[in-house]
């Protein structure tokens, strides 16, 4: 069977989330999510890729985060969907992109994808900024971080303002806000 790639919503993708994922519920947010199809349009999977959940593991203008892979069981639709994801992220100027999985799932469809296993990560209880207590109701285990980093260096950027906007450039060049 030959599977594709495809945009999906995120209403889409956490409806799929809510009947095939097996530990975690549907997400609030995303920059974008995936699908995986076959040629028939029937989904077999998506991914969906948001921020970055630690607020240490990096400045969301750099970093994207896959935070939930949800497929029927389909041969190669998890390494599609990490493979698409990541692609994507480097299109789009990431520095990284990363994903953590549970330490019973053994990660072949990221290594297939060109995923690197950076080690052990997070876990445990910890409180929120606000002070109360991390959810239970998902594994609070140490998981495994993968990542894919890419050769980019981040840039500044600088937004116009309203005393910059009507600047004119000092020169004939393209300036860049």
């Amino acid at each position: 069977m030959k599977l594709y790639a495809v945009p999906v919503e995120l209403k889409e993708a956490n409806k799929v989330i809510a009947l095939w994922h097996r530990h975690h519920k549907p997400v609030q947010g995303h920059r974008f999510s995936v699908g995986c199809v076959d040629e028939n349009g029937v989904v077999h999977g998506i991914a969906v890729i948001g921020r970055p959940v630690a607020r240490l593991a990096g400045s969301p203008r750099d970093v994207l985060e896959v935070t939930r892979v949800a497929t029927d069981g389909t041969t190669n639709a998890c390494s599609i969907l990490y493979g698409a994801a990541a692609r994507a992220a480097k299109a789009l100027g990431y520095v990284r992109i990363q994903t953590y999985t549970l330490p019973s799932e053994s990660g072949i469809s990221l290594r297939a994808a060109g995923w690197v296993c950076e080690g052990e990560a997070g876990g445990g209880q910890w409180k929120h900024t606000d002070g109360k207590p991390r959810r239970t109701d998902q594994p609070t285990e140490k998981k495994l971080r993968w990542a894919v980093n890419f050769n980019h260096t981040p840039r500044p950027i600088v937004f116009p303002t309203e005393e910059n906007f009507m600047d004119e450039p000092e020169s004939d060049e393209l300036v860049l806000l």
